[in-house]
């Protein structure tokens, strides 16, 4: 799987538009075949920050969304909202998707 993490931090006029302004490139992202989430979170500790969780089944899916008309058109969009370059981590996890956390159950 290939997991990935950005950090958006927008400028404050935009915060509160920022999830309508992505909301077409969010749900074709997760139509796409590949992919197995994408999640949107807003920080709790930064300003006008929006925390996006994504996950895809493999490189070549990432490959498919990188590539697809609606990613570039919501990196052509997303700049005129942005108060700095988003911060990433995007890496290949061995696992198919999320699993149970062993340490805390409900009580």
């Amino acid at each position: 799987m290939i997991f990935i993490v950005v950090k958006f931090t927008v400028r404050p006029e935009h915060s509160e538009g920022w999830l309508d302004l992505v909301a077409d490139f969010t749900r074709a992202t997760r139509e796409e075949p590949g992919n197995l989430f994408f999640e949107w979170s807003k920080s709790v500790e930064v300003p006008n920050q929006y925390v996006l969780v994504e996950g895809f089944a493999s490189e070549e899916a990432g490959v498919e969304h990188v590539n697809s008309e609606h990613f570039k058109q919501a990196m052509a969009t997303m700049p005129q909202a942005l108060a700095s370059t988003p911060e990433i981590i995007n890496v290949q996890a061995p696992v198919d998707g999320w699993g149970p956390m062993g340490e805390l159950k409900p009580a």
